[in-house]
């Protein structure tokens, strides 16, 4: 490997060993994820359009819960509602240890991918906003081809056998977390509904107490699950979408370590729930929300309704342009140099397969879209619109895909054994590692 590529002024560069770790950590459960949610999806789609469709929408229509407590939700809003919160906890517990020991710490590494995020969230919602404006249609779908699917991105990357460089997907990764917050922010602000405040103020009083047993260092699951079901389900009565209530959690638990700790609290919780959220909860969100009846008519209205083509072209158009602008743009004003082992090319390839914007899209695409039929058309661009992405993004990854075997290769060697690439065991390493690795 080149000498200049061990520089950390790089942009894409050798990420620090302990940041790889992390990252490698939250990407391979991910990509497991990421395959079942594909699975989820095709079966949801076939479901759909079999003569047990009816089966399928009694399954997701059936409601069942806790009357008393306002939480009669029907199977498909209990997977939005309920197990996608485990996948936004997860999300905001790496948001912020990107911010408090990860990459997003120093506002110098922080500024490249999060000017690129903003402007891949930007430039998708003004497509979609001129294109729905131009054709007479809805603007309330503008949010919904901003967001990038890490799980379904990965899945991609799985299929196509691609070893981008750590850097690559962590830069992936880092794009996928801030459109997290994002959308939720937009889904906090903008999707609400006769907020009842005092819900709301219990809500704000469990995060109190959770945070309260975390500066006292109180240790023990069962101190943290019923403050934080409560969390949730005074969200939901409040009128706000429950996802948010994971994102809030998320941010209460502690990502710093302590002298006495091999992880924090945080870690410990993304540890355990990652899975979860990866194998369980994203992908019966999938199969629940996928289920679209396909034909030629249904395809045909995607390319001639103004709501679902603003979509499409949000999610392949507006991704890939806004995020690869915003990436070069950031670079050049702060005399950011990309890693002269990659080109722009490979930049734009990944902005492109950011364009897949399944989970998140679905999520907002129904709550911008009450009703069932105009949902079920944003429902078919946000497919039609992830699917057109990847395929294009696998056709540019593939172009370079032996140069990425080469990086991987060379950044994963590991000649003598001690479980650290020897690339970080190299004189001049300027990785932060001091030859140890932590």
């Amino acid at each position: 490997m080149a000498a200049a590529r061990r520089e950390r002024s790089f942009f894409l560069g050798l990420l620090p060993l302990p940041e790889r770790r992390a990252v490698a950590e939250a990407l391979r459960t991910e990509t497991v994820g990421g395959l079942l949610l594909l699975a989820a999806a095709v079966a949801a789609l076939i479901w759909a359009n079999t003569p047990w469709r009816d089966t399928y929408e009694q399954i997701r229509d059936h409601r069942f819960g806790i009357p008393a407590l306002g939480l009669q939700l029907s199977v498909g809003h209990w997977t939005a509602e309920g197990l996608l919160t485990v996948f936004f906890l997860v999300a905001g517990i790496e948001l912020k240890r990107e911010l408090v020991v990860g990459e997003l710490r120093s506002p110098a590494t922080a500024a490249l991918p999060v000017v690129a995020a903003i402007c891949g969230m930007a430039v998708p919602a003004a497509i979609y906003l001129c294109t729905a404006a131009a054709g007479g249609g809805s603007l309330a779908g503008w949010a919904v081809p901003m967001a990038t699917d890490i799980a379904f991105a990965l899945a991609v990357l799985a299929v196509l056998s691609s070893h981008l460089p750590a850097a690559v997907r962590a830069f992936l990764l880092t794009l996928a977390i801030a459109d997290d917050l994002g959308a939720i922010l937009i889904i906090a602000v903008f999707f609400t509904s006769d907020l009842n405040f005092a819900a709301l103020g219990g809500a704000a009083a469990g995060l109190v107490l959770m945070w309260a047993l975390q500066h006292r260092r109180v240790r023990g699951w069962w101190w943290y699950v019923p403050p934080g079901v409560t969390v949730w389900a005074l969200t939901y009565n409040g009128g706000v979408h429950a996802t948010v209530a994971g994102v809030a959690v998320g941010f209460v638990l502690r990502t710093t370590r302590e002298k006495d700790e091999t992880s924090s609290p945080g870690e410990r919780t993304s540890h355990l729930l990652r899975p979860v959220s990866a194998a369980v909860a994203v992908p019966l969100f999938a199969l629940f929300a996928a289920g679209v009846g396909i034909s030629a008519t249904a395809l045909g209205e995607v390319f001639t309704r103004p709501e679902p083509l603003g979509v499409v072209l949000g999610l392949v158009v507006g991704k890939a342009v806004g995020i690869f602008a915003g990436t070069y743009l950031a670079a050049r004003f702060t005399r950011a140099r990309l890693n002269p082992d990659l080109t722009w090319a490979d930049v734009f390839a990944v902005a492109v397969l950011a364009g897949i914007g399944f989970t998140v899209a679905l999520l907002i695409g129904v709550l911008a879209f009450p009703d069932p039929a105009a949902a079920e058309q944003i429902k078919t661009a946000v497919l039609t619109g992830s699917v057109a992405a990847a395929v294009i993004a696998a056709l540019l990854i593939r172009r370079r895909n032996s140069i990425y075997r080469r990086l991987y290769e060379e950044e994963t060697r590991d000649e003598d054994g001690d479980n650290i690439p020897d690339v970080y065991q190299q004189p001049g390493d300027r990785s932060g590692t001091g030859g140890t690795g932590e």
